[in-house]
C-alpha cells in the first residue's frame, strides 16, 4: 500500500541501493576525470593596462562583421562564463555567425589596486580598450556588449562617450536598483559601506561569494550537491559540474574604493533612476545614450530581476530601443541549451540590421 506522501519501504530500499551504486561508481569516475579547464575558443591578448587585458577570440572562419564587438563582464566573476566550454559558449555562437569578438579581462586586483575608482574601470580600462579597437579598425565607434555589472559600466561609458559606441547591447544588466524583488539591493541598502571598506580594504572574494550563495541557500548549498549523486557515474556530466563550480569560486577580490562607489551610487543611491552617478567629476545621464540599444533580460533572474533591467527603456535617449526576453536565469542565459540556440543569433541579427 502506498503512503500519502507516495513512498514505500521497497521504494526507499531501492533508492538507497541506487545511491550506493552511484557513490561506488563515482569513486572510479573521479579517477577518470581530466583536469578541469575552461574556454572553448582560441584567443590572443591584443592590449593591456596593468592587470586588465583585452583578448581577441579566433574562430574557425574569418569575421564578416564591419565593426568589432567588445564584451565587458562584471568584476565579481571571471568573464570566461561566456566561453565556458564547446557546447556552452555564447562567444562561439557569435563567431560562427561572423562577429569579430573581443573580451575585457579585469584580472585579479590585489592590495596595490585598493584605491582604483569607478573612473579607472570605466574611462581608463573600458575606455582604453574601446580606443584601442577604434584605432585598430580605423573606425569612430565600435559595438559594445555589457553583461551584468559590465552592462552598468557600459551604460556609463556610452552616456559619457556616445560618439564612440555604434551599438550598445546590455545583458542581465541592473538599471533600477530599488525594485521590490531585488534581494541583493535590499541587503546592501543598509550596509555601512564606508566602515566595511575602511576595515577590509579590498573586499575578499569569499565574502562576495557567500552573499550570492545565501540568496538561494537551499538550492546552492544543499540541492545541487544532493543532485550530484545522480551524475557521479557520468564522466562528462561530472566534468561539466566541476567546471561550473570552478567558475563560481574563481572570483577576484573587489578593489575597495570602486566597490564603495558602486554600492553608494548604484545600489544605495539608485543613480541611473535618481541621478547622482559621478564618474571622475562627470555626471552620468542615460539620456545621452542615443545609439541603438538592445536590452536582454532573463525572466527567472534572481540577481537582476526583469523589472530592474526593463527600467532602461524609459531612461535612454535612443530612438532605437529593443528588448529581448530570455526564458531562464542569470547563469542559464550563457550556458543553457536554449541560450546557445537563441542568444547569439538574436544579437547577430540585431547588429546586422544596424550595420547597413
Amino acid at each position: 500500500m502506498t503512503a500519502p506522501i507516495n513512498f514505500t519501504a521497497e521504494s526507499l530500499a531501492q533508492e538507497a541501493m541506487t545511491a550506493q551504486r552511484k557513490l561506488s561508481a563515482g569513486l572510479d569516475t573521479l579517477h577518470e576525470v581530466d583536469d578541469i579547464d575552461y574556454g572553448a575558443t582560441a584567443r590572443e591578448e591584443v592590449w593591456r593596462d596593468g592587470k586588465v587585458a583585452l583578448y581577441r577570440f579566433r574562430g574557425e572562419q574569418a569575421p564578416t562583421a564591419k565593426a568589432p564587438l567588445l564584451i565587458a563582464y562584471a568584476l565579481v566573476n571571471r568573464p570566461y562564463m561566456v566561453d565556458l566550454q564547446a557546447d556552452k559558449s555564447i562567444v562561439r555562437g557569435l563567431l560562427e555567425r561572423g562577429q569579430d569578438v573581443y573580451i575585457l579581462d579585469w584580472g585579479y586586483p590585489d592590495r596595490s589596486d585598493r584605491y582604483l575608482e569607478l573612473e579607472d574601470y570605466i574611462q581608463r580600462f573600458l575606455g582604453g580598450a574601446v580606443d584601442h579597437l577604434r584605432r585598430e579598425y580605423r573606425q569612430d565607434a565600435i559595438n559594445l556588449l555589457g553583461i551584468c555589472q559590465g552592462g552598468a559600466f557600459s551604460l556609463c561609458y556610452s552616456a559619457l562617450n556616445p560618439a564612440k559606441v555604434r551599438n550598445l547591447i546590455t545583458m542581465v544588466t541592473p538599471v533600477d536598483f530599488h525594485t521590490r524583488d531585488n534581494m541583493l539591493s535590499n541587503w546592501t541598502r543598509g550596509l555601512d559601506v564606508d566602515q566595511f571598506v575602511d576595515t577590509l580594504g579590498n573586499v575578499p572574494a569569499d565574502v562576495m561569494n557567500w552573499c550570492y550563495l545565501t540568496l538561494k541557500p537551499w538550492r546552492l548549498f544543499v540541492q545541487k550537491y544532493v543532485g550530484l549523486i545522480d551524475i557521479l557515474d557520468d564522466k562528462r556530466a561530472l566534468e561539466d559540474f566541476l567546471r561550473m563550480e570552478k567558475w563560481i569560486f574563481d572570483s577576484p577580490d573587489q578593489a575597495g574604493e570602486a566597490f564603495r562607489q558602486f554600492i553608494k551610487q548604484f545600489y544605495q543611491g539608485n543613480g541611473f533612476v535618481n541621478g547622482g552617478i559621478d564618474i571622475g567629476g562627470r555626471a552620468v545621464d542615460l539620456g545621452y545614450v542615443d545609439m541603438p540599444v538592445l536590452n536582454i533580460y532573463a525572466e527567472q533572474d534572481h540577481l537582476v530581476p526583469p523589472a530592474a533591467s526593463k527600467a532602461l527603456k524609459d531612461l535612454v535617449g535612443s530612438e532605437d530601443y529593443s528588448e529581448l526576453s530570455f526564458k531562464g536565469g542569470h547563469i542559464g542565459i550563457y550556458v543553457s541549451g536554449r541560450a546557445q540556440r537563441e542568444v547569439p543569433g538574436a544579437i547577430h541579427d540585431w547588429l546586422t540590421q544596424r550595420s547597413r
